[in-house]
């Protein structure tokens, strides 16, 4: 069929029509591969596929970098390795942890310490995770909460969590509340300064736009506000996971009964040196799967926030 062009139409309906067969005409983009690849957008706007592979790959260096550090350790001491600054003279080696490892498993006692700490790490790191949001969503969004409020919290911020067991002890009737109170203390600022970086990283052209389409107070703060500032709150949450875990264990090495820091300052007094490196370890394992626990919660409450992938 011939095509007759009108003289009579303008030079943009032309220019556009002309566009339009050259869109029709261009061949479509392969699909990926279902097999395996998944594309992913790199900076600049390009796509770049991630193969299974090169995660693999990098699971595999990762536990590779682990292994060495363990033979590292390993061949330390029991060389008996004197570096002149650090001595492993009197340091256990990894083959000594797994038999205390072993020990430590077999015993009911283990039951008791994880128990013990686990919940008071819960109960602290929920309250100030409670405490630690509303107060900075309160004080990102107004300034009279920032001048009021924020100044007393900013000066115990940098009190560390050894200095507050002597007045925990004041303060709580029992040593089970005043080691939750640490824990509390320790988990609360990072949450805190994390929520209100969050809220004052808001992009304030959304906030215009939804005052202009109508929104009220509240659904300004449910649907843009807290939105936006949810993934700084969990990173916040999952930093806060961290020092929680640091102030139980100096709390328990204190007034505690029961607890992985009860038994690694039980471990130190007795001497068993493998139980020391062990407590050290379990201290280590629990705190990294309890962030990274907070971490998958936090990606499961924010399927919009995907930070991109950096190109290596």
């Amino acid at each position: 069929m011939t095509m007759v062009s009108d003289p009579s139409a303008p030079a943009g309906a032309a220019a556009l029509g002309s566009r339009a067969r050259r869109a029709t005409l261009a061949p479509a983009p392969a699909p990926a591969s279902a097999a395996g690849r998944r594309a992913s957008p790199a900076p600049g706007g390009a796509v770049r596929e991630r193969r299974p592979g090169r995660d693999l790959h990098r699971a595999g260096l990762r536990a590779l970098s682990a292994a060495a550090c363990v033979a590292l350790w390993q061949w330390a001491a029991a060389s008996r390795a004197d570096l002149g600054v650090v001595s492993f003279v009197n340091v256990p080696a990894p083959t000594d942890v797994l038999v205390a490892a072993r020990e430590l498993f077999a015993s009911p006692k283990l039951w008791l310490h994880l128990q013990n700490s686990l919940l008071r790490a819960l109960a602290g790191f929920v309250a100030a995770g409670v405490t630690g949001v509303v107060l900075g969503l309160v004080i990102g969004r107004s300034r009279l909460a920032e001048d009021t409020l924020l100044p007393p919290l900013e000066l115990l911020r940098p009190i560390p969590g050894v200095a507050w067991i002597p007045l925990a002890i004041l303060m709580f009737p029992s040593a089970e509340m005043s080691m939750i109170f640490i824990t509390y203390m320790g988990a609360l600022f990072p949450i805190l300064l994390a929520t209100i970086h969050g809220v004052g990283g808001v992009d304030p052209r959304l906030i215009a736009s939804s005052r202009s389409l109508g929104a009220r107070p509240f659904r300004l703060f449910l649907e843009v506000v807290l939105p936006g500032a949810l993934p700084s709150i969990i990173t916040g949450m999952s930093i806060g996971m961290g020092t929680s875990w640091f102030c139980l264990v100096t709390a328990e090495m204190i007034g505690g009964q029961y607890g992985i820091g009860y038994f690694t300052w039980e471990s130190y007094n007795l001497q068993r040196y493998p139980d020391i490196v062990l407590g050290m370890l379990l201290i280590g394992l629990l705190g990294m799967l309890s962030s990274a626990l907070v971490q998958r919660v936090g990606a499961w409450l924010t399927p919009w926030h995907r930070p991109e992938e950096r190109s290596r």
